[in-house]
């Protein structure tokens, strides 16, 4: 499953390139700047470093409001907003298909949306806001009745799907609830004919390796930026 040239730059600008293609519908503002609904998520994009697309930006934003940017060079500091580099993230493809899980698994829809965003805050994935679970397709399993694991899609640019929220309930840890739930995960968007790719901290040794014996290999590592519009 190598990685073909155009798709190195879509990868490249995750947001943008999502809210450009399989999450269009999601997607708020014009050909300058991006975001999802807050009610999906904090991510955003600008189509440059200009100070038009900046502005565009700022038009999507209430004052004080942050929005989050995934970006393959740091944004500029900008007047107008707080700018702040944050600690930055590998972004990993698949390289194979794993095979299919071996653990029973839900399908997981509205009526799990409050056990979802519960787990999610618990074990802190990533932004997980009241209509994440909407981004994609999400799996998990369930113990008497108590949602205890889960993986799922959030940005789907064209030809590729980002796997995100992997999560275990810290009570449930140690039965290889995330393993069994990414492979099927990576398998099923393989399945589909598109690029599985996530995003991992580089100091999470124990994820990289687990993502790594399931054929993830570092793709490059982008910039994460929070900013802020000014009040």
């Amino acid at each position: 499953m190598p990685v073909s040239p155009a798709l190195h730059a879509t990868l490249d600008r995750p947001v943008w390139s999502a809210l450009d293609g399989g999450h269009r519908h999601f997607a708020l503002g014009g050909a300058l700047a991006r975001r999802y609904p807050r009610e999906i998520g904090p991510f955003a994009a600008v189509a440059d470093d200009s100070r038009e697309a900046w502005d565009a930006l700022a038009a999507l934003l209430s004052p004080g409001e942050a929005a989050m940017l995934v970006t393959p060079c740091a944004p500029p500091q900008m007047a107008g907003f707080t700018v702040t580099p944050l600690d930055p993230v590998l972004q990993m493809v698949a390289t194979r298909a794993p095979e299919a899980a071996t653990l029973p698994f839900l399908l997981l829809g509205e009526a799990d949306a409050l056990d979802m965003r519960a787990l999610a805050e618990l074990t802190n994935p990533g932004p997980f806001a009241q209509r994440t679970h909407e981004l994609g397709e999400f799996l998990g399993i369930r113990e008497d009745g108590r949602l205890a694991a889960m993986t799922g899609e959030r940005m789907r640019p064209q030809g590729a799907v980002e796997v995100s929220a992997v999560c275990v309930h810290p009570a449930h840890r140690g039965k290889a609830y995330a393993r069994h739930l990414l492979a099927e995960r990576t398998r099923r968007i393989a399945a589909q004919g598109d690029q599985a790719f996530l995003h991992v901290y580089p100091s999470n040794k124990g994820a990289i390796a687990l993502y790594e014996s399931l054929g993830y290999v570092v793709r490059t590592q982008l910039h994460l930026t929070r900013v802020v519009l000014a009040g």
